[in-house]
């Protein structure tokens, strides 16, 4: 017994009854379900290989079958003429056929063009009349072109939401006695009406977009005329141009100009200047002017900020800047921290106030003051103020001013030249901006160069120097630079050719990129920089642009 037990102990499987395996017989059932492969996981194996499968098409679809979306050539330079014609005063830019990038508007006055099939009688107008026109940015080549009107007092295009469209139209105000809204991507006519304007009546820029006030969900147009001494407001549904309430008188003397300006509440006011004087009346106050109704709509609010200013004895609100010299030319929106600021440009004197208080941020001498300033960064993020002055003797001062304080960071003085359009500004990729303007450089400043009015080009990264672009001998009737794409292919645009009312000739509109016109640019010294011209012209033309304002 005790034998059996120590056996047990040392082998201890001895003690079992165990059957031998034989020529690999399977043993027992519990080992044959652990030899049997699994369902589930044959089909994670499937949907592995299937899912892998898809995603390699899919990948060879985008690589090879599926073409990348080809980014329209755009060329450098293009210019497009029209014989027999005579320009209007407006330029406008916009992507008109959906290829992300910018394309022109503009309106000319021609007597016929060979490439339309129908003419001014068949529009129902007398020959000569205007035609406004789309250019493709990339070539100059015409998307579409109509006969609009006989004569035009106002155009204006990149107006949203009329006619109950998202995209944009352009407004023209003919004569004699029409309204036309037209869809710029396509040139269609969205509505026309009559004004109802009287045969003496003047219209008086800018047209006013203002909140619904009939309930269709489009915002509305807001126009005014002088007759004589009076001002006359016509109110127009932007979904279909039809007059909202009466065209009367509104008790308000003829004014040179006004501006429109938004509150910090969101509240609509219309700034009203002649000569030196300036009064302010709220959309909601010219609204109930105009129509005689007691109940205003509720897209019409007032801000109590500026209702507390009104003179209860005149129903205005008088802006009195603290300079009263000189006569206002200009009013301008200057984007502040929290709100936008007021720019009144006087004929000897701009002064910035506050948008919401009326207060003087700063003044500065600005006597004979030649053209509408510019916005753009002289100091990085820190908006700033180009002006042209005249200084007497056939010259002119270009500065530019800090919009936080009033003070002068660069100015330059220039002979003024026989051209003289307004200076234009691009955004950089430093946060700063090139400034363009037209000119005559000193002989003082250059002995080299000639009388000739060419267009110059400074950036504060060198603050010495001024690059010669290019020159133009013809007349120049509207000059703007932007970037036809976004962040990038910086160009300028001309428009010459005759402007006056009986002279018909040549009309350009040309496009020319500005890296083009820096390899070939002139340096002008106005002091001395240890910088070569090489190196000036190889940093601008590296430059990267910015289309964030």
């Amino acid at each position: 017994m005790d034998n059996k037990d120590t056996d047990a102990e040392i082998h201890p499987l001895r003690s079992h009854d165990v059957k031998p395996v034989v020529n690999n017989e399977i043993v027992g059932d519990k080992n044959e379900t652990y030899k049997k492969p699994n369902w589930l996981s044959r089909c994670r194996t499937a949907a592995f290989f299937a899912s892998l499968f898809l995603c390699l098409i899919v990948v060879f679809a985008f690589s090879f079958i599926i073409p990348c979306p080809v980014r329209p050539y755009s060329q450098r330079t293009w210019i497009v003429q029209y014989n027999r014609a005579r320009t209007y005063a407006f330029l406008a830019k916009e992507d008109v056929n959906q290829d992300n990038i910018q394309d022109m508007l503009f309106l000319i006055k021609v007597y016929a063009k060979d490439d339309l099939n129908v003419t001014c009688e068949d529009e129902g107008f007398q020959s000569p009349c205007f035609l406004l026109t789309a250019l493709s940015g990339t070539n100059g080549s015409t998307l579409w072109s109509r006969f609009v009107a006989e004569d035009v007092q106002f155009v204006e295009c990149g107006i949203h939401n009329l006619g109950g469209l998202e995209s944009s139209c352009c407004i023209i105000v003919g004569i004699p006695d029409s309204v036309i809204a037209i869809d710029s991507q396509t040139g269609n006519v969205l509505w026309q009406n009559s004004t109802g304007f009287p045969s003496n009546a003047v219209f008086r820029n800018p047209l006013l977009k203002i909140p619904d006030v009939n309930g269709d969900d489009v915002q509305d147009l807001m126009i005014f005329v002088s007759l004589g001494a009076q001002l006359q407001s016509f109110i127009l549904s932007g979904k279909d141009g039809e007059c909202i309430g009466q065209n009367k008188s509104i008790g308000i003397a003829s004014k040179d100009g006004h501006y429109i300006h938004s509150t910090v509440t969101g509240s609509h006011y219309v700034l009203m200047y002649a000569g030196s004087t300036m009064e302010a009346y709220s959309v909601r106050d010219l609204f109930s002017r105009s129509t005689n109704e007691e109940s205003n709509p509720i897209t019409l609010q007032t801000d109590p900020d500026w209702e507390g200013h009104t003179n209860l004895s005149t129903g205005y609100i008088p802006i009195v800047p603290i300079s009263s010299s000189g006569d206002v030319r200009y009013l301008m929106k200057v984007p502040g921290k929290y709100y936008n600021n007021i720019l009144v440009v006087k004929s000897e004197v701009s002064e910035l106030l506050d948008g919401q208080t009326f207060h003087s941020l700063w003044s500065v001498n600005t006597t004979n003051i030649l053209s509408k300033p510019a916005l753009g960064n002289f100091k990085k993020d820190v908006l700033s103020i180009m002006m042209e002055v005249g200084s007497g003797n056939g010259r002119k001062k270009v500065i530019i001013i800090d919009s936080n304080s009033g003070t002068i960071q660069w100015e330059v003085e220039i002979n003024l030249g026989s051209l003289n359009p307004s200076p234009a500004t691009l955004n950089t990729g430093d946060h700063r901006s090139f400034f363009l303007f037209w000119g005559e450089a000193s002989q003082d400043l250059n002995y080299t160069m000639e009388p000739r009015t060419n267009l110059y080009l400074f950036h504060p990264s060198y603050s010495k120097a001024l690059l010669q672009l290019n020159n133009h001998t013809d007349d120049i009737v509207m000059f703007d630079a932007f970037l036809f794409e976004k962040s990038r292919h910086a160009c300028y645009v001309l428009l010459t050719g005759p402007n006056s009312t009986s002279t018909f000739g040549t009309v350009s509109i040309s496009k020319r990129k500005l890296k083009e016109d820096i390899t070939s640019s002139k340096i002008v010294w106005l002091s001395k920089e240890t910088a070569s011209e090489k190196d000036i012209r190889d940093h601008f033309f590296r430059m990267r642009y910015s289309s964030h304002s």
